[in-house]
């Protein structure tokens, strides 16, 4: 798809936050949301109906991003008197900011694979399996719209920010912090979503495994210095890794809540009430020792933050992840908080999670090597994140 920028002729600096990104962040939100019960509704329930409340809840952030998106192309492509034309890029002769389009592609993905998964279901009924292809079309677009609110905001923060129009004015600072909070909030969801896909390697079975250490070596550091440097926060990832830690222990404690009963067999484990999330990765930590980490090293080159970063990410998140596993597995956690007392509707008596035992534990040279390799990859995935969130300083449509 061809896009093509015109020069601006001036800046479009938000009076306030617009409608439009907080209806998107609301939207991500809703999709956050519902995933969450929806996993939570298969662990407990069983997929009993496509037309469950969770389902409905993600395919609304479709909907959402679907009517805004819709609105702004349109309103900024036939009105050139549109507040939002200046700050537009051209696609097939339609004109809006870049994150409407991206977010605008998220919303029909998410729409298409609402039928899709739905066909899935009723001829091969399968259950519980995140990665299929109608799930698979599902996350890239609620990714897709969480990339294209993410520019929206960006875009609108930059403007507020830029050096030619500085913020001096008391309404113009508030704006630009309040983006910026919205900014790290949608941060924190991409980390909850980046673990979404880690599910399978960092259960609390797993945790003793080199292969978890490695999946969030690749998965994280990238997304916690990408918004290090996007917004201009020296606390970015301690903020983000909050949002993602208070959503986990949200959902242990609330979701248990509510009555729930198996509808499928063959149910090992008598489930009353709704199965929560394991409890979250203490990502908190490592990413507070990044955050005081990138205050001392600004003037270093990026090579060597990255290679800094990974290290510390490995060491300090093996340092403590590891014993806390360790006393997930044991009876102290057994209570609401902790939520090891839950377990699928499904498992096994003779199970590992049944059992606490872990599963397959890495030791010696084997362990040693796979953290070494956990910290190459941590290593890249913190330059790739810093390489493109200073580039993402400088995105103003």
């Amino acid at each position: 798809m061809a896009a093509t920028v015109t020069p601006v002729a001036e800046r479009v600096v938000p009076d306030g936050v617009p409608w439009y990104i907080l209806l998107g962040v609301l939207a991500i939100t809703s999709a956050t949301f519902g995933g969450a019960w929806d996993v939570s509704w298969h662990r407990s329930i069983g997929r009993d109906s496509f037309w469950t409340p969770a389902h409905m809840a993600i395919y609304a952030c479709g909907l959402l991003a679907g009517v805004i998106c819709s609105y702004l192309i349109l309103s900024t492509t036939f009105n050139r008197n549109s507040p939002l034309r200046p700050a537009s890029i051209s696609v097939f002769r339609f004109r809006a900011p870049l994150g409407a389009f991206v977010a605008a592609w998220g919303g029909i993905a998410m729409l298409t694979s609402a039928p899709f998964d739905n066909w899935w279901h009723a001829a091969y009924g399968l259950d519980v399996k995140i990665v299929s292809p109608p799930h698979t079309l599902l996350i890239l677009g609620i990714r897709a719209i969480s990339i294209g609110v993410l520019f929206l905001t960006l875009a609108a923060m930059n403007r507020a920010a830029d050096p030619v129009l500085p913020c001096t004015d008391t309404a113009s600072r508030s704006t630009f912090r309040r983006l910026q909070l919205l900014l790290l909030y949608i941060g924190g969801l991409t980390v909850g979503g980046q673990m979404f896909f880690l599910q399978e390697f960092t259960g609390d079975v797993r945790l003793h495994q080199e292969m978890a250490y490695i999946a969030m070596a690749i998965a994280v550091p990238a997304v916690l210095a990408l918004f290090h440097e996007a917004s201009r926060s020296h606390w970015a990832a301690t903020f983000t890794t909050s949002v993602y830690t208070v959503f986990i222990i949200s959902e242990i404690l609330i979701l248990p809540l509510f009555p729930a009963q198996p509808k499928l067999g063959p149910v090992f484990f008598p489930v009353t009430h709704f199965v929560p999330a394991k409890f979250p990765i203490l990502l908190i930590v490592p990413a507070l020792a990044l955050d005081l980490l990138w205050r001392r090293t600004r003037a270093w080159r990026p090579w060597q933050i990255a290679l800094a970063s990974g290290l510390v990410f490995v060491v300090v998140l093996t340092a403590v992840e590891w014993p806390f596993a360790t006393f997930l597995l044991s009876r102290a956690s057994e209570n609401r908080f902790f939520g090891t007392i839950y377990f699928d509707y499904n498992s096994r008596p003779e199970g590992f999670d049944r059992l606490r035992r872990f599963l397959n534990p890495d030791h010696g040279l084997t362990l040693t090597l796979g953290l070494l390799r956990a910290c190459a990859y941590a290593t890249l995935s913190t330059w790739i994140g810093l390489r493109f969130g200073r580039w993402m300083r400088t995105v103003e449509r």
